[in-house]
């Protein structure tokens, strides 16, 4: 460097690091790692509040007692603000076996784990099923399979032997634990508040490394409704409400809840309502997929 060029540079003292280009540096590495971790490569872009694509997410698969095995998905929408409802079809399928597979067709902004799974028979071998997603004129395709390296245990975190919460639409009904999903029968009015009522046990065991009581710990259940299908909009009046602490003694586990909340309808159709329940391992069980439990209302909506 010439000596006025040294001059003028001494003038101008410490230039501006371009701190937004680091940091995504940084955030494009993690959400590459993350994605590795979870076995499923998602696409790197940069979130915009519309517009953007929806793609699929293999979480991995694991066989179930009676032989078969379970795939099981989730989605990534891109977009922060814009909500899509994409029906069963060309733009929305999963094949062979489809276009529907149980999947769903509205779509919530930001990353959704492990909403469904897709049986598949004892000999699927190598075989694997795609799922495509056409959103804002974007076509996304992710295939799953029984590859080694995308095995789970959603039932059961070895490090502490945490396990998924239970879940159940009716105090003394039928249950369900983990993502193998529940789905239950109900009949409602368009424009009128419909209660939604769910018991939820938990044995409330921490998943962090040491074992210690993070600091603004959320109840040992988090419970978040969804619109998972259906033809017009569902407002909830609560998306995550309380889970109130009660006494049950059929239950021996460290926490029982109740909780309620209420959907309304816009329109009459047939709509399926999701609940996921999280644990103290947090959405998508912090990467690792256990432990959390999903079940689903299937609502028949009246004039």
């Amino acid at each position: 460097m010439g000596g006025q060029a040294r001059q003028e540079a001494d003038q101008r003292g410490p230039q501006p690091v371009n701190m937004f280009a680091n940091w995504w540096k940084l955030a494009a590495a993690a959400a590459v790692g993350a994605a590795l971790a979870a076995g499923q490569t998602l696409p790197l872009e940069p979130r915009h509040d519309s517009g953007s694509a929806v793609t699929g997410a293999f979480e991995g698969w694991f066989k179930n007692a009676d032989g078969t095995f379970s795939l099981l998905l989730g989605y990534f929408n891109r977009n922060t603000n814009q909500e899509l409802d994409i029906p069963i079809g060309p733009n929305n399928r999963i094949e062979p076996g489809g276009p529907d597979r149980g999947q769903p067709t509205h779509f919530l902004p930001g990353r959704n784990w492990g909403l469904f799974t897709v049986k598949v028979p004892a000999d699927f071998g190598d075989n694997k099923i795609t799922w495509t997603i056409v959103a804002n004129g974007q076509t996304m395709v992710i295939p799953a399979s029984l590859k080694v390296d995308y095995e789970i245990s959603p039932f059961a975190e070895a490090a502490v032997g945490n396990s998924p919460p239970m879940l159940s639409f009716d105090e003394h009904g039928q249950t369900v634990q983990g993502p193998q999903g529940l789905t239950v029968d109900r009949t409602a009015k368009a424009g009128t508040p419909f209660p939604l009522t769910v018991w939820a046990s938990d044995d409330a065991k921490l998943t962090t490394s040491s074992g210690a009581k993070p600091r603004n710990l959320s109840g040992p259940v988090v419970l978040t409704w969804s619109k998972y299908r259906g033809p017009g909009e569902v407002t909830f009046s609560k998306v995550k409400p309380d889970v109130e602490k009660i006494q049950r003694t059929d239950v021996q586990l460290a926490f029982t809840g109740k909780s309620t909340t209420t959907a309304t309808f816009s329109q009459p159709g047939e709509y399926m309502l999701n609940v996921t329940a999280n644990d103290y391992s947090g959405e998508g069980g912090g990467g690792f997929q256990c432990c959390w439990t999903t079940a689903k209302l299937k609502v028949t909506v009246q004039p």
